[in-house]
């Protein structure tokens, strides 16, 4: 996609989302049974996309991996009030909270600490490493590769590569899609997405989960370097009550 930015544009309002006719005509997601690794290039993109899965598949007994690539201390490049490695201590500690919120404490969690916006340069690194991780696996869950994001897309590149080669099967969730496309928009797969409707208790954890996510949803400070990454009219794409894949 060339051109701006188009995270950095005005993103389509979530109205339009809710007034798709086509949610309706989506096949039902189908958890699996059996060990999921769920794949991430910053602590909150894996609650953000795929947090109701989290819940359920935790509900369900189901052994999980949650692995964040970066430690997303990036997150603020010019902020004052956060150096670097206290943002990324931050941000893990957010991400424990929010498992537990969604009643996934148990899930083991693996930090590869590759430096923020530059897995690309790191792709092969990650693959490498997400390989044994997805061994055995009834699910690997990761970033879409189109989702626009650099380090989403690799990641989403690496963890496909890792469960092809491992014979696990897996699939997509998006997070920045929401902002930037629109409904019908042909620059998604909608022939391969799929629905996952969350219960109204599930819902709520959700919601519950991407509260602990303080660095990200309310500002670090006063200046404008330090203005929440997730404001609230993003944050309405991710507190639906159902969520998204792409096979």
């Amino acid at each position: 996609m060339s051109g701006p930015d188009p995270i950095q544009a005005p993103g389509t309002d979530e109205a339009l989302w809710r007034a798709w006719e086509r949610w309706a005509q989506l096949p039902e997601a189908v958890l699996p049974q059996g060990p999921v690794v769920v794949v991430a290039a910053h602590p909150d993109d894996e609650v953000l996309g795929a947090g109701g899965a989290l819940a359920l598949l935790a509900a369900a007994g189901n052994p999980l991996t949650v692995v964040t690539v970066t430690d997303g201390e990036g997150s603020h490049p010019r902020t004052r009030v956060l150096r670097p490695p206290a943002l990324a201590a931050r941000r893990a500690t957010e991400l424990r909270a929010a498992l537990a919120r969604l009643g996934a404490s148990a899930a083991r969690t693996v930090r590869l600490r590759v430096p923020d916006t530059a897995v690309a340069a790191h792709e092969e690194e990650v693959r490498r490493a997400l390989v044994p991780l997805t061994e055995g696996a009834a699910l690997v869950l990761a970033p879409w590769t189109g989702d626009v994001h650099a380090d989403h897309e690799a990641t989403g590149r690496a963890a496909r590569a890792a469960a092809r080669e491992t014979g696990a099967p897996s699939a997509a969730y998006p997070v920045w899609m929401w902002h930037w496309a629109r409904p019908d928009d042909p620059r998604v797969p909608w022939h391969r997405a799929a629905r996952l409707d969350l219960p109204a208790d599930v819902r709520a954890r959700k919601r519950d989960a991407v509260a602990c996510f303080r660095s990200q949803i309310a500002p670090l400070g006063p200046a404008p370097e330090d203005a929440a990454i997730l404001p609230p009219a993003e944050l309405a794409h991710h507190v639906r009550d159902f969520e998204v894949w792409f096979a």
